[in-house]
């Protein structure tokens, strides 16, 4: 059964054809997500005559692109000033308006070509809720000062933010101006149509099981045939860790989702939100919300346990314990949502970098290219990859390949069982941080090993 946003895009949901043989192409994309489509879309663009296969093993939209939050963020798994210190400063400032012109590049495709994703520019309110949480906004204005991509940007007090959203226990917010929300559904279906519309070919139900490099091709192994192309894109995202010798390229961590029914006008007026900004707090476990066309509060959320082995299965897509503490949650921010059913509550794996570091990469000796590690953040990074991934396909070059997720090749996880073992630490020592820095009202200290663990 689709869930929500697929359930919601106005596109027909009747699977398409799987592969049906061997065939031959120019590039396979293996995933029809994000990542997949717009490799797709891009690489049409660089050159029209191109054979473009796109590969899914269940449905387009299946995955993360179908299940996420609805933020169209510029954010990335690596805060500005961790970028700051990977690199340099001016690095990671042209890294964050790359970021920011991606947003843009969405909503003017869609304008484009006439896709009605439900596109909302509102921003990003970064919200600190309790005094702990004010030194985190605090620096997070300093360092786009210090980079000098503050343009827009506003640290609001309570009254002013009040006057936005009414968020119980707020004390101020650092608006971001350059954030959007997105119908997840809309734009991953009718990436696909229009997909078909230029000619590539997109077959579904067709579980990719090895891909072995060229020369002289590279070749998709699947159940039910192999492709030879001149490239490959693996855009798999969470489920990379399934194709052979993948197992610890990313870790799979499951962030869940509630989403209410539709809310009242009298709520609203109580609530405001008439922005459709992102919402969000400083905690290290996470938290995201976005407001539905339709009137519905999406709260998502990190807490689901990381399965041994990097397992990925659709019993893991809801965890009581986790779906309850999100809409216990909803009701904390926002009181007047006490009694307001809800609707829906699903959940879904993404795709954690050993550095927090996206990848984008393409090796022509073999053929093969890939664009994983999004950390949740997604939405925009995988227009930006499939820019990317087709100028390095097709021209051999890109205008973005000083940015440092262009070329990278994160350090791999470890073996199990060390990475069952950290994973559940952090998850529960984050966790612990999060309740004593809310219950006393101090910000946490940096110091400790989990903080340093995950220093990003």
């Amino acid at each position: 059964m689709p869930g929500f946003w697929l359930a919601t895009s106005g596109d027909d949901l009747t699977p398409r054809d799987p592969l049906d043989g061997d065939a031959r192409a120019d590039v396979v994309v293996v995933g029809g997500g994000y990542t997949g489509l717009w490799t797709a879309w891009y690489l049409l663009d660089r050159d029209p005559a191109l054979d473009v296969v796109v590969v899914e093993a269940e449905t387009v939209g299946f995955g993360a692109s179908g299940r996420n939050g609805a933020w169209l963020s510029p954010g990335l798994g690596v805060s500005p000033a961790e970028l700051a210190r990977r690199s340099s400063p001016g690095i990671a400032a042209d890294t964050i308006r790359a970021m920011r012109a991606t947003v843009d590049e969405v909503a003017d495709v869609c304008v484009r070509v006439g896709l009605d994703a439900q596109v909302r520019k509102g921003g990003i309110l970064r919200i600190a809720r309790g005094p702990h949480e004010r030194p985190a906004l605090a620096a997070g204005m300093q360092t786009m000062r210090d980079l000098g991509v503050d343009d827009g940007l506003t640290v609001l007090d309570g009254d002013e933010l009040g006057a936005r959203v009414a968020v119980a226990g707020a004390e101020g917010a650092l608006f971001d101006p350059h954030g959007a929300t997105v119908h997840p559904g809309r734009l991953v279906r009718g990436l696909g149509r229009r997909l078909e519309a230029r000619g590539v070919r997109i077959v579904e139900g067709t579980r990719v099981t090895d891909v072995r490099p060229g020369p002289p091709s590279a070749v998709v192994v699947t159940g039910r045939g192999e492709i030879r192309a001149e490239a490959v894109v693996l855009a798999t995202e969470a489920w990379l860790p399934q194709l052979p010798g993948r197992a610890r390229d990313v870790m799979p961590l499951y962030s869940l989702i509630v989403l209410t029914e539709p809310v009242d006008d009298a709520r609203w007026r109580s609530i405001g939100w008439q922005g459709h900004e992102c919402l969000s707090s400083h905690r290290y476990t996470v938290d995201y919300l976005s407001r539905t066309v339709d009137g519905r509060v999406l709260f998502g959320g990190r807490g689901a346990p990381y399965h041994f082995g990097s397992a990925v299965a659709p019993a893991f897509d809801r965890h009581e314990p986790t779906h309850a503490e999100l809409r216990r949650q909803l009701t904390s921010w926002f009181p007047d949502l006490e009694g307001v059913g809800i609707a829906h509550a699903w959940g879904g794996p993404l795709a954690m970098p050993r550095d927090w570091m996206p990848a984008f990469r393409f090796d022509p000796r073999t053929g093969i290219g890939a664009a994983y590690g999004y950390t949740g953040q997604g939405v925009a990074t995988t227009n930006l990859a499939g820019r990317v991934l087709a100028d390095l396909i097709v021209h051999g070059e890109t205008e973005f390949a000083d940015l440092p997720m262009v070329g990278h090749r994160p350090r791999r996880w470890e073996p199990e069982p060390l990475r069952w073992l950290a994973a559940r630490y952090l998850q529960t020592a984050l966790a612990r941080l999060d309740a004593e820095a809310a219950r006393t009202g101090r910000a946490p200290t940096g110091r400790t090993l989990a903080e340093r663990l995950v220093r990003h």
